[in-house]
Formats: structure tokens, C-alpha cells, sequence
């Protein structure tokens, strides 16, 4: 004992600042004045670790003069303190060999007054000196030997039996949870092996059940450990014994494999594909398949069930004469052939399963780009009717105004007097046809914005306001470009006024993109359309036009109408998705 008595010891108050180290002795912390011997009797050494809400302590027990555990709960939530409390009154209510022992008073609180006065539960339990089966499983990356595995086994399946028996579910198993003692074992094949006394451990997760209401019963916490828990666990609903079966199955199955159970899981249907990577004997293999079945009904139905065919597996086979050979291997024989035939099936079915889910994609893909296509284009053409008729529209309602009234003239006098202020001894001549610009740029963005294609915020006020100053800068180009018959000047108005006119559209994105495209599509297109001699080059009205000049207006603005909503379209459909496609936000 003289390096315990020489240890210095370590305060379990989470908050203090210098819990480690104390003089061996002392009452309470010199940091934080904490209790040093917890009961007057467990003196704290050193930290073993954490786990889940809890810290975990190596203590002394004077009285006994053992090494014990101390674990102490740190989070300060209800249900943490409701699964701690559960986990006591397990532990002390059993006395199995499989499980750490608690003596009656283990559970207690520690009052405690640093930062503010408040309890914290204590639970003291025996120490298991020796190593988890996932340590062991480090030593074989491979998988354990069968013989070891089977050992285990059939020790968890009566720690299981004990428990079931008085209605607990541990709801936890997993190799990180199964420790054996540190005894060896002299083995001639394996040499020194682990001591052969296995215990379960960390109860945190426990839960009691009534067989008689478990159909009744409301669903459960949500607590799981992933690859190891039944799917009813998973998703927090009823959770019979069985699913304890479900987990030691899987962990079972890891300990063989040397593999985590979430590495051999199948991802179409979610089983494990474990049976042809090991060399391992079928009648376990079969009980091993039954005990991770996700329908709760397919498990085993108790330990007793699992315990009798463990013993079948495990019971020596007697000689066999030369009759009773033949017959084994042709048994054998027959049971490789039909795995392979079925490992083949499911290949087949795999392969089947993979092609139809393409064909599927494939069809689906192909439906939802012509769907896609189709609603482009009903989007587009929507678009160009009702810009190519709102420009028309408001091309004739400028020519009223401009022609049928005396607002035509007054606007004209007013142009000129302004210009003269600015620009003296100037003999520029103006029309009144500005007013029917001015009207044709209203009329083609109110269209634009009434058919709510491309994205639009739908801004009437903007686009109308910008789409008369975009058109109407527009004239004042026209009017400034020689000679007037080239068809230049009628070029240069649609690609200024149509980048002008779609920057205020609100489109959510790529403005320049969609300006530069429709500006400059809607003049190459009007072009290659005076090329062909199918639109006019040039519009002159005369000082009193009558409503057969019109027509050569309505096919100019009708033209810039379709062309804008047209590239548009061009640009919401194909070109700005593939900018997004190469990375370009």
C-alpha cells in the first residue's frame, strides 16, 4: 500500500481550477474546498477517463483497502441525472459475476460550494483490471479466433439472461462495453490468452420493461450507438430485450470480422455481407444472421433459445466412420454450392436491380428535360407576344400623341428651345416622333414585366420609367448617325436602348449577361433581318403622317420585341445556368 499512501490525490469538482495534485491527508481542496475523502472513506487518485455525462475517477477504498471506481455525473441536464440514477439502482440491485459490483451505499451526492452550492452524484463500483474486447480486437485486425469469440459469447448471452430475468434491457452492447478480467489463460495453440471472466459494463443506458405491457408501452429515449443498435432503437420507438440480441449480434460479427459492422452493411438493403469474408462455422454464422434480422419478430425470442444452439455449436463432434465422412462432405459440398448459387442470385439481382434504377434515372432525366424544354419554351413564347404587343402598342399610342394632338408639337418646341440654352447657333431639327419612342419603350417593358419570365422581380415602375429613357436615348443616337438610310442608326438604337432597358428588369442575377446578350443578339438579329431585306433600314415621317407610315414603326419596335425576349430566353435557359455550371455566382 505505500504507493497509494504516497499518491497525491485529485478533486472531482468539475469547476475547480487546481484539482490535481493534493496532499494526501487533506479533508478538502486547497483550490476550491471541495471534499478530498468522499463518505469518509473513498480518497480520489487520477482520472480514468469520460463517459457519456460522466467522469470517471480511480478511488481507494479505506475501508476495504481496494482499488475502486468512482463515477461522477458532470452534466447537470434532468435526463442525465434520470439515466445516472437508473444506472445506480441497476447496478446495485445485482450481484453477477458478469456485472461491477455496487455495495448498497455506493450511490451518493457530494455537496459542493464552488462556483455555487450545488450536488453532485457519485456512483462507486468495482474495478475490472483488464482490457475491452474492441482493446483486444486492435491485436487481431483480422477477427478474433472462433473458440475465443464463442467464449464471449456464450458469457454476454448468460449476463443477458440475468438481466432479462429481472426485467433490465442494457440497450448498449458494443465491444468498447464487454471488458475481461485480467487473468490468463495458458492456451497450447494460442499461448497466453485473456482471463475468461467477462463483464458488461456501463449501465447508463439501462431501462427496465414489464413483459406484460411491453405491446402498450410508449416509445423510449432516443439513446443508440450507431452500427450497433436495431433499427427500433435507432428511431426511438419500443425496445424489447431483443434488441439487446440485435446489438451483441453485430458485435459479435465485428469481433469475427475484424471489421465495423457499418463497413459490411449492403447499401441497397442495409444487411451485412459478412459470411464470405471468414472461414467460420455455419450454425453460428446462421445464429448470428438471426440475431441482427431487422424484423424484431426474426430474432431469437429469449436468452434460453440462444444458449441451447450455442451449446449444439460448441458440443465436440463424435468420430465419424468412413459412411459418416462421405456423407459430411457431400453435406459440406452441398452447403457451399448453395451459398455460391446465392451469392450468384443475389449478384444477378444486384446487377438487375442496378440496371432497372438507371433505366429508371435515365427515363426520369430524359421526361424532366423535355418537361423542362417544353416549359422554356412556353415561357419564351409567352414573353415575345406580349413584349412584341405592348411595343406595338405603345409605338400607335405614341403616334396619336405625337401626330393626332398638340402635345406632339409642344414637346418638339420645347426640345429645341432646350437645345438651343445648351448648344447656341444650332439648326437641329427634332420631330415629334421621340414621343413614339418614348411610348414604345413603355410598352415593350411593360410587356416584358407583365409576362413575369426570367426571373423577374416584376418592377413596373422601374422597367417603365427606364425602358422610356432607354428608348428615348435611343432616338437621340438615331438622330445624331449619318447617313440616315444605312440601317446603322436603326442597329445602334436597339443595341443601346435594349442593354439600357434590361439592366432595370430586376432579373436576380448576371445583369451584365443578360444585357450584353440581349443588346447585342437583338441588333445582330435585326441586321441580318435588313440583310435580307425583311425589315426596314430606316423610318421617316412626314410633317402630317397619315396611318399608312405606321407600319413601317410597329415591324421596327414589333422586331425589337420579339429579338429581346427571344435572347432573354436564350440567356435564362442556357447560357446563365451554364456560367453557374463552370463556377461563375
Amino acid at each position: 500500500m505505500s504507493h497509494i499512501t504516497q499518491s497525491a490525490v485529485h478533486c472531482i469538482n468539475p469547476d475547480c481550477q487546481r484539482p490535481y495534485p493534493q496532499p494526501w491527508g487533506n479533508k478538502f481542496c486547497n483550490s476550491c474546498g471541495a471534499p478530498l475523502q468522499l463518505l469518509d472513506r473513498y480518497v480520489p487518485l487520477q482520472p480514468l477517463g469520460s463517459g457519456g455525462f460522466a467522469q470517471i475517477y480511480t478511488v481507494w477504498d479505506e475501508k476495504t483497502q481496494t482499488e475502486k471506481v468512482l463515477k461522477v455525473l458532470v452534466e447537470d441536464s434532468p435526463k442525465a441525472l434520470e439515466l445516472f440514477t437508473q444506472e445506480a439502482a441497476v447496478l446495485c440491485s445485482l450481484q453477477h459475476p458478469g456485472v461491477p459490483k455496487v455495495d448498497a451505499d455506493g450511490y451518493f451526492h457530494i455537496n459542493l460550494f464552488s462556483p455555487k452550492p450545488h450536488q453532485l452524484p457519485c456512483l462507486v463500483m468495482e474495478k475490472i483490471n483488464g482490457r475491452t474486447l474492441e482493446e483486444i480486437l486492435k491485436k487481431y485486425p483480422q477477427g478474433c479466433p472462433e473458440d475465443l469469440v464463442l467464449n464471449w459469447f456464450a458469457q454476454t448471452v448468460q449476463i443477458l439472461q440475468e438481466l432479462h430475468k429481472r426485467q433490465i434491457i442494457h440497450r448498449d452492447i458494443k465491444p468498447s462495453n464487454l471488458m475481461l478480467g485480467s487473468s490468463l489463460i495458458v492456451s497450447p495453440v494460442e499461448g497466453e490468452i485473456e482471463g475468461d471472466r467477462l463483464v458488461l459494463i456501463d449501465f447508463g443506458g439501462a431501462k427496465q420493461f414489464s413483459p406484460s405491457k411491453l405491446r402498450s408501452q410508449s416509445s423510449s429515449t432516443r439513446l443508440f450507438s450507431s452500427g450497433y443498435s436495431p433499427p427500433e432503437q435507432v428511431i426511438g420507438g419500443i425496445v424489447s430485450p431483443n434488441a439487446d440480441f440485435y446489438a451483441l449480434g453485430r458485435t459479435m460479427i465485428e469481433l469475427l470480422t475484424g471489421k465495423y459492422p457499418l463497413e459490411l452493411e449492403d447499401q441497397q438493403t442495409g444487411k451485412l455481407r459478412w459470411r464470405t469474408t471468414i472461414k467460420v462455422n455455419p450454425q453460428l454464422a446462421d445464429l448470428l444472421d438471426e440475431m441482427v434480422q431487422e424484423d424484431v419478430r426474426s430474432r431469437p425470442a429469449n436468452a434460453a433459445i440462444i444458449q441451447k444452439r450455442l451449446a449444439k455449436i460448441s458440443q465436440p463432434l463424435p468420430p465419424s466412420g468412413l459412411f459418416s465422412q462421405l456423407r459430411d462432405n457431400v453435406k459440406q459440398a452441398s452447403r457451399q454450392a448453395f451459398q455460391r448459387f446465392t451469392l450468384l442470385t443475389q449478384a444477378i439481382e444486384q446487377v438487375l436491380a442496378n440496371f432497372s434504377q438507371v433505366v429508371n434515372k435515365t427515363i426520369i432525366f430524359f421526361a424532366q428535360a423535355i418537361i423542362k424544354i417544353f416549359q422554356a419554351c412556353l415561357a419564351t413564347i409567352w414573353a415575345i407576344i406580349l413584349t412584341s404587343f405592348g411595343a406595338c402598342f405603345g409605338a400607335i399610342a405614341g403616334f396619336i400623341l405625337a401626330y393626332r394632338t398638340s402635345l406632339g408639337r409642344q414637346v418638339v418646341e420645347f426640345i429645341s428651345s432646350q437645345l438651343n440654352e445648351l448648344v447656341p447657333n444650332t439648326q437641329l431639327v427634332f420631330g415629334a416622333d421621340i414621343l413614339v419612342f418614348v411610348a414604345a419603350g413603355w410598352g415593350t417593358a411593360w410587356g416584358l414585366t407583365v409576362s413575369g419570365c426570367f426571373g423577374q422581380r416584376r418592377r413596373f415602375l422601374v422597367a417603365s420609367l427606364m425602358g422610356m429613357i432607354s428608348y428615348s436615348f435611343g432616338w437621340l443616337i438615331l438622330q445624331l448617325i449619318t447617313p440616315k438610310d444605312s440601317g446603322e442608326g436603326l442597329v445602334a438604337v436597339i443595341l443601346v436602348a435594349v442593354c439600357l432597358l434590361t439592366l432595370s428588369l430586376g432579373l436576380r442575377s448576371h445583369h451584365i449577361i443578360y444585357a450584353v446578350f440581349a443588346g447585342f443578339g437583338s441588333a445582330i438579329g435585326y441586321a441580318v433581318l435588313i440583310l435580307l431585306r425583311l425589315a426596314p433600314p430606316i423610318f421617316q415621317f412626314s410633317s402630317q403622317p397619315g396611318w399608312s407610315e405606321l407600319y413601317l414603326p410597329l415591324t421596327f419596335f414589333g422586331c425589337v420585341g420579339f429579338f429581346i425576349s427571344l435572347w432573354l430566353g436564350v440567356s435564362y435557359y442556357l447560357i446563365v445556368p451554364g456560367l453557374r455550371l463552370l463556377g461563375w455566382r
